[in-house]
């Protein structure tokens, strides 16, 4: 391997940058490559597929990811008690509203 990078060094400013392959294609060609592959997959039955189960420890995995993040929790606490209809209402009453839902009282 160590010849290889002695190789590309040889050609002048290439530094081991070239793309090759998957990634020298341009974005509609890796969309038609990625396809096809995924179709070939489903088709000889290799490719997987969650069950119930499996979603279920995917997302419990990914919640407790989350719940680790205490300043993000700490956000997420704070927005509980707010709603759309306590922030209407408390918008209600700064403009002055009569605190009855925002209805004129009719007579």
């Amino acid at each position: 391997m160590a010849t290889n990078q002695g190789d590309q060094t040889k050609g002048g400013a290439s530094k081991g940058t070239a793309k090759r392959g998957f990634a020298a294609m341009d974005e509609a060609q890796q969309r038609s490559s990625a396809s096809k592959g995924g179709q070939a997959a489903h088709q000889k039955g290799t490719a997987h597929e969650f069950d119930s189960e499996e979603a279920r420890r995917a997302g419990q995995k990914g919640g407790e990811a989350v719940s680790r993040d205490r300043e993000h929790m700490a956000e997420i606490g704070r927005k509980g008690g707010e709603s759309r209809q306590s922030a209407n209402r408390a918008a209600g009453n700064r403009q002055g509203g009569s605190g009855s839902g925002g209805k004129a009282e009719e007579k």
